[in-house]
């Protein structure tokens, strides 16, 4: 065994091969994988081995058609049978809203170039005649659907792997993984110590006893699985073709042909986590004992939707356990807290997504970023704050809801609330109904009374349509308060402070006092953040972008720290409120003895606001007159009480981040990760505007992006004006200009002050004149919408600016 190496990774199922393969694919040729036992050990060798599309997040289900693609190519490198049945399947609907879902998915494949289709209970009778189709509306086809053989397609990975020099040491079990001061590892094994510059967890079941040996926790667990081989049936074997896969969400099972008989597996209510305190280190190639007891009631339903079924006898029962994280998708990329530490963890569906996840990660660690948006399955999209007791009951809720239709304005229940501020309760007794992010309790909105307390899960306009038009129109014609916790926000002090800042961020860095707005590049310009730098001294500054994003972030912040600055993420220790609307300065002025209205837009001041040291800065995410007001977390109910009751005459009323999504539209703000993404870059969006190309610094990115300043980019970001009916934008609809896909929506969603169905979209540049007319597809019907140009509130900016 070697005693040094470029990297290690731990675990050889499909996960770690394909990490391994995808490395020699880019040249690291000098990398080891060490098993416990024998490939495949885990969940690899019982998988169903089935792979799909279907994904309701764009970039994963795009991972997810590379991962299908791949296997004819690693057939073709390696000589090795992959034992592909490109079959095809068909995910069945028998609601309006499972069925409105597939069409919105639909949508989206247009662009992605994904060839499936919307069909009709008479062609699923063809395409699966097994099917009873008592109560199905419709279905999508995938012809990309399909499975294949588990142990083969992972051979070949570590064929392939080998051919690009990679090394593979089996029954070598991983004792310790050591940090040493220059960032490197020493992986203490049975067999020896290896040196390694880089580590990649890629243990599965394991993952959490690996990272415990590094000192982290992996937020994933291990969740019984189960599913059943018949015997021969004459309605599979006698068909001229192979039967295609068919997904039945409503019974909570897939179904395809095994051999002469079909396999059909179950993701059942009464589910069971597994290994709850540790998997154990002996267990590999076992399978859990039978338990047909908790999939009685999803066996009873498959009857009835498969009748075959009932005739058929049992060859074989396969129970065992695979892993997932609370959300479902996978957790890759850089630990947090570690140098040269990376995960490939969680990825429950590593037939579908195998693949896409080694390509992603080897990218991160060869070229320092990956070619798309990871953040979906990014391990830094959760904190320090995940425990196992939230990510067990997250975990079993994910399960339950595998087949669920998911919509885009649900909040899901489990293991809520868990991290709140000292707001929750008073914003609780004003009817806040809740949102949450990064495992923050977040108002969505505030229901009066004969208003619903629970936003209804819907593809089309919500019940809290009201509620959030009220709360815009609060803020537009008088003065709103909503909470400014869910912002990340960072320290950065330090006598290089401004120099740092000047490199890290591609925008101007302001003066004492004064603040500015400024993008974040990648190394290869794309927008790796959107902050707000606020000055205190030349020594002191904070930086505040998305919430959610915070863990990443900081990720990048101290992988390019420089010794004489300090980061620090004070997105819990700096709270507050903001306040926006036509009587925001006169609030702030009853407020406080300092005189507010010399403060300038984009202005930062210390000031005491009632009782309360505060930090206020003027500016407003809504568009309106506005103020960030911020204090210590000890200190927030004490400030909220000064402006609510200063507030009384003037109309003041609280507002979430329904109206907020709103508010933004009406002056064509773009939102992190809809317009603001490491898919696009500066220039694509609009953010190049604020670039400071003036600065004499070589700003992260700066290169890439005085590329595109000299040759513009194909494609460019608009706004439109939808014929919408009682559906808006969410998200990847497709842009038809002249009949033809040329662009998607990045976001949308009403305008309750314009009343106006606003859309956000990426188009080609040489299409988007100033009176550009489309159609982009929502619900499956085209609608109509033209390019608008003007924001619709306060088009100069004279309000947030005067």
């Amino acid at each position: 065994m070697k005693s040094t190496t470029r990297c290690v990774i731990i675990g050889g199922g499909v996960v770690g091969c394909s990490v391994l393969y995808h490395l020699t694919k880019l040249g690291w040729s000098d990398v080891v994988l060490l098993e416990r036992s024998e490939l495949t050990s885990g969940s690899t060798w019982h998988a169903a081995g089935g792979f799909h599309t279907l994904n309701g997040d764009t970039n994963m289900a795009a991972l997810q058609g590379y991962t299908i693609k791949l296997y004819r190519e690693l057939e073709a490198i390696t000589g090795m049978s992959c034992g592909l049945h490109h079959v095809g399947g068909v995910t069945l609907a028998d609601n309006q809203d499972r069925f409105d879902m597939l069409v919105a998915e639909r949508a989206k494949h247009r662009y992605m170039g994904l060839e499936t289709e919307i069909v009709g209970p008479e062609e699923i009778a063809k395409i699966a005649p097994i099917t009873n189709l008592d109560g199905i509306i419709g279905g999508l086809y995938d012809p990309l659907d399909g499975h294949l053989d588990p142990s083969g397609t992972t051979h070949a990975y570590a064929k392939a792997a080998r051919m690009g020099g990679a090394t593979i040491e089996l029954h070598t079990k991983v004792i310790e993984t050591n940090p040493r001061a220059d960032g490197t590892w020493d992986v203490v094994t049975n067999k020896g110590t290896i040196h390694a510059e880089h580590v990649v967890n890629a243990a599965g079941l394991w993952a959490r006893e690996v990272a415990a040996m590094a000192g982290s926790y992996v937020p994933l667990h291990p969740m019984e699985h189960q599913y059943i081989v018949t015997d021969d049936l004459p309605e599979v074997f006698e068909r001229d073709t192979e039967h295609p896969h068919v997904m039945d969400p409503a019974g909570e099972s897939y179904l395809r042909q095994e051999g002469r008989g079909l396999c059909i597996g179950f993701y059942e209510q009464p589910c069971k986590p597994w290994a709850v305190d540790g998997t154990p280190w002996d267990f590999g190639h076992e399978l859990l004992p039978d338990n047909l007891d908790k999939i009685e009631e999803s066996i009873a339903f498959a009857y009835k939707r498969f009748p075959v079924l009932e005739h058929a006898g049992v060859k074989s029962v396969i129970h065992g356990p695979f892993t997932f994280a609370p959300d479902g998708n996978p957790l890759v990329g850089p630990v947090p807290g570690l140098r040269n530490y990376w995960s490939a963890c969680g990825v429950m569906a590593g037939f579908s997504q195998g693949g896409g996840v080694g390509l992603m990660l080897a990218q991160w660690m060869v070229e320092g970023e990956c070619e798309r948006d990871v953040t979906a399955m990014d391990i830094g999209r959760y904190g320090k704050w995940i425990t196992p007791g939230y990510t067990r009951p997250k975990v079993i809720e994910n399960y339950q809801r595998r087949f669920s239709v998911s919509y885009p304005n649900e909040e899901l229940p489990a293991a809520r609330p868990h991290r709140t501020t000292p707001m929750y309760d008073i914003f609780s007794d004003l009817g806040a109904v809740w949102g949450h992010q990064f495992g923050l309790e977040v108002a969505n909105y505030f229901a009066q009374e004969g208003e619903p307390t629970f936003e209804t899960p819907t593809f089309r306009r919500s019940d809290a349509f009201a509620a959030t038009k009220r709360e815009v129109l609060a803020v537009r014609s008088a003065v709103g308060i909503n909470e400014v916790q869910n912002f990340g926000k960072f320290s950065v002090t330090g006598t290089g402070a401004r120099a740092w800042l000047d490199k890290i961020m591609a925008g101007r860095i302001p003066q004492p006092g004064r603040m500015s707005l400024t993008p974040m590049l990648s190394p290869k310009g794309r927008l790796w953040g959107d902050f707000t730098v606020s000055c205190f001294s030349e020594t002191e500054f904070q930086i505040t972008a998305s919430y959610g994003a915070q863990e990443i972030h900081h990720r990048w912040f101290l992988q390019n720290i420089a010794d004489d600055v300090r980061v620090e993420n004070i997105s819990d220790k700096r709270t507050g409120f903001q306040i926006a609307g036509p009587k925001a300065r006169d609030l702030l002025a009853a407020c406080t003895r300092d005189d507010v209205g010399s403060i300038k837009f984009m202005d930062v001041r210390e000031m005491v606001v009632g009782q309360v040291d505060c930090i206020v800065q003027r500016v407003s995410y809504t568009g309106d007159l506005g103020y960030e007001i911020y204090c210590d977390p000890m200190d927030q109910r004490q400030l909220w009480w000064t402006l609510w009751d200063a507030g009384q005459p003037m109309g003041i009323t609280p507002f979430g981040m329904r109206a907020m999504m709103s508010l933004r539209l009406d002056r064509f703000f773009g939102s992190w990760l809809s317009e603001i993404s490491p898919d696009y870059t500066a220039a694509e969006t609009g953010m190049d505007r604020f670039i400071s190309f003036k600065k004499n610094v070589d700003f992260i990115g700066r290169a890439a992006a005085e590329a595109e300043r000299a040759d513009p980019t194909a494609r460019t970001l608009v706004t439109f004006e939808v014929d919408a009916d009682d559906a808006d934008v969410v998200g990847y609809e497709p842009v038809f200009i002249d009949g033809e896909v040329m662009g998607f929506c990045t976001s949308g969603g009403y305008s309750h002050y314009a009343e106006k169905s606003i859309a956000m979209a990426l188009v080609p540049r040489d299409k988007a004149t100033e009176d550009m007319t489309v159609e982009i597809e929502i619900m499956g019907q085209r609608r109509k919408a033209h390019r608008i140009t003007t924001p619709l509130f306060d088009p100069e900016g004279e309000v947030m600016r005067g």
